[in-house]
């Protein structure tokens, strides 16, 4: 494995995986560009030592070839803003002109392929099977893909005399660009500098943290976080469980939780949980009220009540003012901090003040000297929309990708370019 610090880039064509998955309004107007401006370092280290650029993505999860909604032409004045170069763009990622492109691409020139899901090789899945199909059609399909795919990786590589991967996002996939294309660069293959940073962020909170060390779970499943909760709980000194999850628990243990979003097929998830934080001397810190209300609409009535004692017809939308200040103390009595998961609907900015006080704690402990670590795509979006992004450690690119990571899976573009 090369480092890109010391590599030679001058008169070579680095093909590079990038996180342009970026959310378009309807106008195809890049409406965040954090992935774009987080790929920016990697791509002009490589323009500066005398390299050309050929950068590929996916966007969205695209049916069919060529639809117009998906295509990442739509993000090039984007790129170039952020870039200061201009980005040609090749509008496809396969045929002759892709590769015309890439072969006659000069020293400080980007070009951007066409969105790499157009294909199904990419994830190397079939696509348009019947509902009715039967496991032997299904099953040739599968086959017909999987060969087609191996050229698919030739014809990617065979553009470029080196290969970068910096998306981390999609670094739990095992998928054409993300994992089979570095078997064509076996001298030639690294890692950029987002998926370094995202290693080095989540491997100090993992393996060496600073302690006190705590970690704030929300959203609304218990079901979609057991497992990176049981890894956690193997490392931290205390969980603040927050969200729609907390009723799950409020209910498992006895409590009256109205119309809250409930799992009761977790309830011995729950309870496991609390059995085994008791036994490790793990501090749980749950929301002992919530601001609830009798719809879920910006417009309904609400009301603070205790999140075990929660009346009929009503839900639990947020953390209520004692929560708030509860969480709040105990952040800020933490060294090491870990974000996965937003502790209401922030999407609502009637149910956002939750979790609005949840960041400001994090970025106050982190102003004090203490490591904050923001993971998960909501916990990003929430960081964002309070504009306190600058003001913590680490804010991660990856959602699915950092929860396999640090539940010490094997992620497939880590381990392509690691071997």
């Amino acid at each position: 494995m090369q480092a890109i610090d010391s590599y030679d880039f001058k008169g070579k064509r680095a093909i590079i995986r990038v996180d342009f998955n970026v959310p378009l309004n309807e106008k195809f107007e890049v409406t965040d560009d954090t992935r774009i401006r987080a790929a920016i370092p990697t791509i002009k280290k490589v323009l500066e030592k005398g390299g050309s650029v050929i950068l590929m993505s996916h966007l969205g999860r695209p049916k069919k070839n060529n639809d117009d909604k998906f295509s990442l032409s739509h993000i090039v004045t984007a790129v170039e803003k952020r870039l200061g170069v201009k980005v040609m763009f090749a509008g496809d990622c396969m045929g002759e002109k892709a590769a015309e492109m890439a072969k006659n691409l000069k020293p400080g020139e980007v070009m951007l392929l066409e969105n790499l899901r157009f294909y199904a090789e990419e994830e190397g899945k079939p696509r348009g099977l019947a509902d009715d199909a039967t496991d032997e059609e299904k099953a040739a399909a599968k086959k017909e893909v999987k060969a087609s795919q191996k050229e698919f990786v030739k014809k990617l590589a065979s553009y470029a005399d080196v290969y970068i991967n910096d998306a981390f996002g999609t670094a739990h996939r095992a998928h054409a660009s993300t994992a089979l294309i570095a078997d064509y660069f076996p001298n030639d293959k690294m890692f950029g500098y987002v998926m370094n940073g995202e290693l080095k962020a989540i491997d100090q909170v993992m393996e060496s943290p600073a302690r006190p060390f705590v970690a704030i779970i929300g959203g609304s499943k218990v079901s979609s976080k057991i497992t990176i909760i049981e890894k956690l709980m193997e490392k931290v000194d205390s969980l603040i469980i927050g969200g729609g999850m907390t009723y799950t628990f409020m209910a498992a243990q006895g409590g009256k939780i109205g119309g809250s979003i409930c799992e009761p097929d977790q309830f011995p998830v729950a309870l496991s949980i609390l059995a085994k934080a008791k036994e490790k001397g793990i501090k749980i810190v749950m929301a002992e009220d919530a601001l609830c209300a009798d719809a879920f609409s910006e417009d309904a009535n609400t009301q603070v009540c205790p999140s075990n004692d929660i009346p009929d017809g009503w839900e639990g939308l947020d953390i209520g003012p004692k929560a708030k200040e509860s969480f709040r103390e105990h952040i800020l009595g933490c060294k090491t901090i870990l974000w996965n998961g937003p502790v209401g609907v922030f999407e609502m900015d009637k149910f956002a003040e939750g979790s609005k006080a949840v960041a400001v704690a994090i970025a106050d402990a982190t102003a004090k000297g203490a490591y904050s670590l923001i993971g998960g795509g909501d916990s990003v979006a929430c960081i964002n929309k309070f504009g306190l992004a600058d003001k913590v450690s680490y804010v991660s690119t990856g959602g699915g990708a950092l929860l396999e990571y640090m539940e010490g899976k094997e992620l497939p573009g880590v381990a392509a370019i690691r071997k």
